[in-house]
């Protein structure tokens, strides 16, 4: 039987199949049986794939051969397509996948690339990629992170010609850089005035501290000095500490108070704007009235050498007076209102802090302002110098307490641990290495400069603390003044509570202790007047005073 000639015709799906031609016509010749014709079997259906029901063109079967099989053309990856439709959602599980595969990629081509971490530098690339410099609240990681997917786009898309061009150009910023870094001042120039009186203060409190020390040894060294019974003797009298006489100061409320260096006069000021000074040891006669602040005063504070004292305000000014009440100085330049205000050791020079952030130093004799210093972020309230007169420290609404070497105008320490802000006080202890600050937290923390930490930590009151002060002698204790309208008094050994003192109806705004630490003066919103003095039998007292070496 010959091959089929008409295998490669295309026959439709429905045409009924009938034996080939010659094989009826050799049937009939001779020599030849009858063959009965040969039916091919019929064939399976070709399986569809299952999809759900779309609208689609109809299709069609491919076309089958006599031996069974489908045919081949060139046209069956086009036959394929339109036989094998995606659905939508198979396309977009599809972009999905490709979307992370790219993003995978472009993650671990940035993983690899190196990009500067100078935001300045990071800025610099930007710009000269044409892209934007910063993005509306863009921070700097995120602006880095912006400049590494774009570097690894550009990477994988090929356009290594900007990238490389980006990088070389890094090079010439880099050195302009380092050239005007070496070029610019580490220090703020100041006044001829400024130098002179840091020199002035540097001779100052080496004297005063070789003083410190010597007297130090004298104490450890000499067998008659009897330490621990000069402590026992002042706590004594600090927890047998009652109230001796009480007096209205004004009719605001009361803000400040300080004794004059030999303890005869008191000095008070208050919302009204008037600072009064008192006579002791009863605060019944007013020896002067100081009226010429425009707003509340908030602080008062004699001079540690002669009888002037300083006022601040809430007018953003300062001032100077003598005990007499004759204006001597008007100290202008502050932004904002005034907290504190304290002399320098020396009593030449006076030192501000205002809640425009900054605290500045004048000298009283020109009322010149020879330092204004920064270093705050929030408002400064507290102010303190050393008793060397080479250290001052400022305490602000940071919660943090700085200090600063007035000698080479260096912030040196930063004292982090208050966790609300150190509003009213910071003190220096008399051994010239201790530091007191009270806060809004109720806390009073010392903390020791050698060490530099907290050495202690005080829940000293029930509410914020307003005024710490150490014992102007020794720093046989420490006082503190509160809003819960209580003064107590802590041993400056061990800083266990010695004394006290409740009596005040409101808010204790500010306290002070006589130079010979035998008497404490307290004011108050209540607008009182508070003396604190020893109620001891005054002829054990010089008895035991006679048997100890105590500097007065």
């Amino acid at each position: 039987m010959e091959p089929n000639k008409e295998d490669n015709v295309s026959l439709p799906a429905t045409a009924q199949i009938t034996a080939p031609p010659i094989l009826q016509d050799a049937a009939s010749q001779p020599g030849f049986s009858a063959i009965p014709p040969v039916v091919p079997p019929p064939m399976a259906p070709i399986p569809m794939m299952p999809h759900p029901p779309v609208a689609r063109p109809p299709t069609f079967k491919p076309p089958v051969s006599q031996n069974g099989r489908a045919k081949t053309s060139d046209s069956d990856s086009e036959s394929d397509d339109e036989h094998f439709e995606i659905s939508e959602e198979s396309r977009q599980v599809r972009e999905r996948q490709e979307k992370a595969l790219q993003d995978l990629l472009v993650k671990r081509r940035a993983a690899a690339m190196a990009v500067p971490t100078n935001d300045k530098a990071v800025r610099d690339r930007l710009r000269r990629l044409g892209q934007p410099i910063t993005l509306f609240g863009e921070q700097e990681m995120e602006r880095r992170a912006r400049l590494t997917q774009l570097l690894a786009r550009l990477d994988m898309d090929g356009q290594l010609d900007k990238l490389l061009i980006a990088q070389e150009e890094d090079v010439a910023p880099k050195e302009e850089v380092d050239d005007e870094v070496l070029e610019y001042p580490f220090f703020t120039e100041g006044p001829k005035e400024l130098r002179e009186a840091r020199i002035e203060i540097a001779k100052f409190s080496v004297k005063r501290a070789a003083v410190r020390i010597q007297r130090a040894k004298r104490r450890r060294d000499d067998p008659d000095e009897d330490m621990d019974a000069e402590t026992k003797w002042a706590l004594k009298h600090a927890k047998n500490m009652v109230l001796d006489c009480s007096n209205f100061g004004d009719d605001r409320p009361l803000t400040g108070c300080s004794f004059s260096r030999d303890g005869k006069i008191l000095a008070t000021c208050s919302l009204s704007g008037v600072t009064k000074l008192w006579e002791m040891p009863q605060v019944t006669n007013t020896i002067a009235v100081l009226k010429d602040h425009k707003e509340r005063a908030t602080d008062v504070v004699f001079s540690p050498v002669d009888d002037c004292l300083a006022t601040a305000s809430a007018d953003r000014t300062a001032k100077l007076w003598k005990t007499d009440g004759t204006l001597l100085q008007t100290f202008e330049g502050h932004l904002d209102r005034l907290a504190r205000v304290a002399f320098h050791p020396s009593g030449k020079y006076l030192g501000t802090t205002s809640f425009d952030k900054t605290w500045r130093l004048w000298d009283i004799n020109t009322g010149a302002e020879l330092l204004l210093q920064e270093g705050h972020s929030r408002s400064v309230y507290g102010i303190a110098f050393q008793q060397d007169g080479a250290l001052a420290a400022s305490s602000g609404l940071d919660s943090l307490a700085r200090v600063w070497d007035l000698r080479t105008g260096r912030s040196i320490l930063v004292f982090q641990g208050h966790i609300k802000p150190v509003r009213f006080s910071v003190n220096f202890s008399p051994n010239g290495y201790h530091l007191a600050s009270g806060g809004e937290d109720n806390q009073c923390r010392i903390w020791d400069l050698r060490m530099r930490k907290s050495l202690y930590i005080i829940p000293a009151h029930a509410n914020l603390v307003s005024q710490v002060k150490y014992e102007p002698q020794e720093g046989y204790f420490l006082a503190t003044a509160s809003y819960d309208m209580k003064v107590n008094i802590w041993s400056g050994r061990d800083f266990s509570l010695v004394k006290s003192l409740a009596g005040h109806e409101s808010k204790v705004a500010s306290l002070d202790i006589t130079a010979d630490s035998l008497c404490i003066a307290t004011v108050s919103h209540d607008r009182t007047i508070k003396l604190w003095t020893s109620s001891g039998n005054d002829e054990d007292e010089e008895k035991e005073k006679e048997t100890m070496d105590i500097d007065l």
